[in-house]
């Protein structure tokens, strides 16, 4: 009688606490074939860095860059986060992922195999399918040249405190990067260059640097009686500069009447990085919300498959769990909605409307409702989509019920807090709306503009800050800014608040 083939057994991908190089390659290998056989992830190729604690404090200290110029600002970070580590006041964090061709992911040295395997999935195909496939990425970074860009940078500020001394290239950078979140285009995309056009361009400044239009005010034609140019040609001149411009530090890189050509190109690295930056403040929810999903997904995939076992998966589910801890509303820990816990809710949400949906379900979102195709629709949100977009168009009454979320209205003229919408059937499209306001970017950092540069008088530059809501800027921040803005500029400058109306 012919004996009947059995299946074999699928050996355990690990089976204790403590790793090896070994152990860390059979794991990756099983995890990228689940990224790309079942959820169809594209990615950049993967580089594991396993690091200290010590070097994953270095790494919070320079904004998580693997290389970076030096400055005393990181030193001081370093110190605060290492002092608070060592008195076990705060912990570190498992990964450090970067957007980068190839994606690096840092892991800490002091993991256990279960997390090691946890922040692989979570990072090296997580955050690196959501970098290199969601258009705010691929509009305003450079995966391919970030690394190179950011050894540049170290090199050309290193021969800058050579050749013009540490004191003077420090205040440069600390005035730079006090002005780093006013950095950015948010409404227009500059082409994006190579390094070695990066470079040509640099070199053609330097060389054109007494001739160009930073020195404006020596070209400016006079009538034959001496007085200068009136309204006609202020109007021209400001449409030839842009105004009002929305990036500080391009206007005053570009325009400023005492910088050198040293410290212009200083500004054009630190705005280059803080644009670099850019998408990551407008993703947030959605950045960790997809990792989770897919390092969720592909672990439980492997656990069901016999390739993880219990104790392992109780361990990685521990550590998933307090990642999307939420605190209710009154609890000491609360400090607003975790983005990890409702991006994650939210994608788990559209794979169950996709998959198993209640009329509820099918009344809000018709297009995905019941159509099995839970994969596609995820991809298709994690690539055209930011927070404030992503919140609108799939947080579901499900979501909301679950959060118990609720909103308030918190007027300057009214002595109390009033609740204008609760998780029911009249408030769920209210508070859809609050949320994805307050994770709209633009909503939450100063509208501060260029509106005129008078290079005809006394070169006094005025800037514009637009209120919201009718509130005002806080006056310490505000005289920060505009201290840092004159050490720029080189003379008089002057803020008006607008309401946003006006």
């Amino acid at each position: 009688m012919a004996k009947r083939a059995t299946k074999a057994k699928p050996e355990l991908l690990f089976d204790q606490t403590d790793w090896d190089f070994d152990t860390l390659r059979r794991t990756f290998d099983a995890i990228e074939q689940v990224a790309r056989e079942d959820l169809d992830l594209d990615f950049y190729p993967n580089q594991i860095e396993i690091i200290s604690s010590e070097q994953m404090l270095d790494a919070y200290s320079s904004i998580g860059m693997p290389l970076m110029y030096h400055h005393w600002s990181f030193g001081k970070h370093f110190l605060g986060h290492d002092r608070l580590y060592r008195k076990g006041a705060r912990g570190l964090a498992y990964e450090i992922v970067i957007n980068s061709n190839p994606c690096i992911s840092y892991c800490l040295e002091e993991n256990t195999m279960p997390l090691q395997a946890l922040v692989m999935a979570h990072a090296a195909f997580g955050h690196n399918h959501f970098f290199k496939s969601n258009h705010l990425f691929e509009q305003w970074t450079d995966a391919e040249g970030i690394l190179d860009y950011l050894e540049y940078a170290r090199r050309f500020l290193a021969s800058c405190e050579e050749k013009h001394g540490l004191g003077e290239v420090e205040a440069t950078l600390d005035a730079a990067h006090a002005l780093m979140p006013h950095g950015v285009f948010r409404h227009r995309r500059p082409r994006q260059l190579s390094l070695r056009e990066a470079e040509e361009q640099r070199q053609a400044r330097l060389a054109a640097a007494e001739q160009n239009v930073y020195y404006l005010w020596n070209t400016i034609p006079a009538k034959p009686d001496g007085s200068q140019v009136q309204d006609a040609d202020l109007l021209e001149r400001k449409r030839e500069m842009q105004l009002p411009e929305e990036n500080l530090l391009y206007f005053l890189e570009h325009y400023s009447p005492i910088l050198k050509s040293w410290q212009r190109e200083i500004l054009r690295i630190v705005r280059n990085i803080s644009q670099y930056f850019y998408p990551q403040k407008q993703t947030k929810v959605m950045n960790e919300g997809c990792a989770c999903f897919v390092h969720y997904y592909i672990l439980n995939k492997l656990h069901s498959e016999g390739r993880l076992s219990d104790g392992a998966m109780l361990e990685i589910l521990h550590s998933h769990t307090n990642v999307l801890t939420q605190p209710g509303f009154d609890d000491p820990r609360f400090s607003g909605i975790n983005p990890y816990a409702l991006g994650f809710a939210m994608m788990q949400d559209i794979k169950r409307v996709c998959v198993d949906p209640t009329d509820e379900d099918r009344e809000w979102f018709p297009d995905i409702a019941g159509n099995g195709d839970w994969r596609n629709v995820l991809k298709h949100a994690w690539k055209n989509y930011r927070d404030e977009s992503f919140i609108q168009q799939f947080l579901s009454p499900a979501v909301m019920r679950r959060f118990r979320m609720f909103a308030i209205s918190d007027k300057s003229d009214s002595r109390y807090c009033t609740v204008t919408g609760i998780h029911n059937t009249h408030g769920y499209r209210h508070l859809r709306d609050v949320l994805a306001h307050d994770h709209d970017l633009s909503a939450l950092e100063p509208d501060i503009q260029i509106a005129d540069a008078d290079l005809l008088g006394d070169r006094c530059l005025h800037l514009r800050a637009v209120r919201r809501n009718s509130v005002p800027l806080d006056t310490a921040s505000k005289e920060a800014t505009l201290k840092y803005v004159e050490r720029l500029w080189g003379y008089k400058v002057e803020m008006v608040e607008v309401d946003a109306a006006h």
